[in-house]
């Protein structure tokens, strides 16, 4: 057998890849099993984006090679999709750089900053890749817990005591996932000012600003400080319902993003151009189809929460993003166990929240990507 390099024996398959296996077994003995665990927006982009995108196809230059940073018009639209959501200015020539997705982001802004040895904050309960990429370039992770009693926010005191020196990165996610906590401007600027006191990169993945948020979006450049210290990620695939076309974009200073694209060029050949004419397409849409997104998502979250009532599932209603982050409330509080219970009875998975970091344990997370009837019907199958 040839062995696998020592570095993936620190990490497993993806936490979903696994289940979905499980499920797929369920499914061919004939159990009809509602996924509620995967955030896979399944309403379809805005109208027009599509049609663009097949329009696109068709021309001659579709096919060819593009550019590592993406075509103009695509960083264009980035820019001014910036200045009309988030009120900053984002020059197109040098502070953005297209992805295929954010998660591919993260892979590269780790790989441009962390050396072996080099240290990362990373939020607990927090995205697992975060952890699973800086694992892989043999990083020393440091968890930085956050708690419901603080709001799913760091204990900057508490981080402030321990020796940084070693530390390039600090993940930070807002609105949060897993559990949905938005951010004031006045706890974002902490969070900038932390970071330039300790010479830390600070990186905000930012994907559900729009997603029945009734705080207004911030991003981490709407604190001026922050432009020499902060990376800020951001995708379509949540706020235009693009998962699967993998868009995504990091906004920085110069000198950021050019060491990024040292990275990236490297990885692929520049995004496919009918795809990015259809990302053009969907940053048109601003107000009215967020209204509409989430007027649908109302329903959705509504019949999440009658799931949660008749499973005895503590949750806050004052939420962001497709998520609902409930707290179990049996004696026996084995996130991981409860999931296995739920799908055994009631053919209803669950992600625990345990998946996210200790942080998560007592916890699940419930996912709105799926249809009303669908979720009419998941409710009815619980015996409350």
């Amino acid at each position: 057998m040839i062995e696998a390099a020592k570095r993936t024996h620190q990490i497993s398959e993806y936490f979903f890849s696994k289940k979905m296996k499980e499920i797929h077994l369920l499914e061919k003995k004939g159990i009809g099993v509602i996924n509620l665990g995967i955030g896979n927006p399944d309403l379809l982009p805005p109208n027009g984006v599509i049609y663009k995108m097949k329009e696109a196809s068709e021309l001659k230059e579709a096919n060819t090679y593009q550019s590592y940073v993406g075509i103009e018009n695509l960083r264009k639209s980035m820019a001014n999709w910036y200045g009309k959501i988030y009120q900053v200015k984002v020059d197109p020539k040098k502070e953005i750089l297209p992805l295929m997705g954010s998660k591919e982001g993260i892979m590269h802004i780790s790989m441009s900053y962390l050396d072996k040895g080099d240290q990362v904050l990373i939020p607990n309960p927090g995205y697992p890749t975060y952890s699973s990429i800086s694992k892989l370039l043999e990083s020393e992770i440091i968890y930085y817990d956050l708690q419901e009693s603080n709001d799913w926010f760091p204990n900057l005191p508490f981080l402030e005591k321990k020796n940084l020196s070693k530390v390039k990165i600090m993940w930070i996610n807002y609105p949060h996932m897993p559990t949905g906590a938005t951010i004031t401007f006045e706890k974002l600027k902490k969070l900038v000012f932390f970071a330039k006191r300790n010479h830390i990169l600070l990186v905000h993945d930012n994907p559900y600003s729009f997603i029945l948020n009734s705080q207004r979006p911030w991003s981490i450049f709407n604190i001026k400080e922050a432009k020499g210290i902060a990376l800020e990620l951001n995708s379509l695939s949540k706020s235009y319902n693009m998962a699967g076309w993998r868009v995504g974009m990091v906004i920085g200073n110069p000198e950021l993003i050019q060491n990024i694209i040292k990275v990236k060029s490297q990885m692929d050949s520049g995004m496919y151009y009918p795809i990015q004419i259809g990302a053009i397409e969907a940053m048109n849409h601003d107000s009215e189809w967020f209204k509409k997104l989430n007027t649908e998502y109302l329903k959705r979250q509504k019949i999440l929460w009658d799931i949660c009532d008749r499973l005895y599932l503590e949750y806050r209603r004052d939420r962001s993003g497709i998520f609902v982050w409930a707290k179990i409330t049996d004696v026996d509080k084995n996130d991981r166990e409860w999931s296995d219970k739920i799908l055994k009875n009631y053919h209803i998975f669950i992600t625990p929240g345990s998946l996210f970091g200790d942080q998560g344990k007592g916890y699940v997370r419930l996912s709105m990507c799926r249809p009303v009837n669908i979720l009419e019907e998941a409710k009815n199958r619980i015996i409350s």
